[in-house]
């Protein structure tokens, strides 16, 4: 809805200012000056505050706030599939089995079930870091020791993940303070313009006011609508990190299937949450 909210914020805001009887021509005009200014000045600003990955991140963003969260009902089922059969192979077969798989997913028969899984490598690395574990390990593993180095991991994928929405918001924050800026850079050119007659004098003024205006628009119609939207999205995505831990350390403790499926379904959404009968019948047939 991210688009569509776009446009219909500025159908409300400059719709209403012609239907009231408001002159687009002075706002057309300054805008693409103004623009350069404010707007090249945030960005400038984003590029000294962030190193280049959070900058180049933060752009990217916007992408994904068009696109939404990247990770539906599927994905999830998928996922929690390809968890189990993994879990089901070390057991089944020994940690020799699971080898291959584990140090070369690309070729793997039981990762090839959900191709997608391949194309995230924070959650691949999860997923096969964890696993090397247990497979190279030579005598028993804490689950708890391992399900504390888990959360370390997500953590910080999730700390890396939280910077670009964080890069948005603080260009945000100071988009209304570089709209002034232009506003008085333009009083400035006003000024030195004193000498000419009233009409003169309010174009000029009338250019340096759409500098402020566009400040304010930018940071609470565009930035931080979109900051937030992806916080939003790096949470939501976040879910499927947490849900393969509640998987894995509920095997290495050794609970029942049906403890470890609500475990991890309790960890999703509702609106991608799948059915525990959709989660145990897909699973008796693996």
């Amino acid at each position: 809805m991210a688009i569509p909210g776009f446009i219909l914020l500025f159908v409300c805001v400059f719709g209403v200012f012609i239907a009231e009887g408001g002159n687009m021509e002075p706002i057309i005009e300054a805008a693409p000056a103004e623009i350069a200014m404010i707007f090249g000045a945030a960005i400038c600003a984003m590029l000294i505050g962030n190193s280049m990955d959070t900058f180049k991140a933060a752009w990217g963003g916007l992408g994904r706030v068009a696109k939404g969260p990247k990770y539906k009902k599927d994905d999830y089922l998928g996922v929690i599939f390809v968890v189990f059969k993994i879990m089901k192979t070390l057991k089944a077969e020994g940690a020799v089995a699971l080898e291959a798989h584990i140090e070369n997913p690309e070729s793997s028969a039981i990762f090839a079930e959900h191709p997608p899984l391949l194309h995230d490598h924070g959650l691949l690395d999860l997923i096969c870091n964890t696993v090397r574990l247990l497979v190279v390990s030579s005598s028993n593993l804490s689950p708890y020791a391992v399900e504390d180095l888990m959360t370390a991991s997500i953590k910080l994928h999730h700390h890396n993940e939280a910077k670009a929405p964080a890069a948005l918001a603080s260009m945000g924050g100071a988009l209304p303070a570089l709209g002034i800026v232009a506003c008085v850079l333009g009083v400035v050119k006003t000024m030195g313009a004193i000498d000419q007659p009233p009409p003169v004098l309010g174009h000029l003024i009338g250019n340096a006011l759409v500098g402020t205006f566009l400040g304010v628009l930018l940071a609470y119609g565009f930035a931080e609508p979109f900051a937030g939207r992806l916080g939003q999205i790096v949470d939501e995505e976040g879910e499927i990190y947490k849900m393969v831990q509640q998987i894995l350390i509920g095997h290495m403790h050794g609970y029942p299937v049906p403890l470890v499926i609500e475990s991890a379904r309790a960890c999703i959404s509702h609106h991608n949450q799948p059915s525990f009968a959709e989660v145990f019948d897909g699973l008796r047939g693996k």
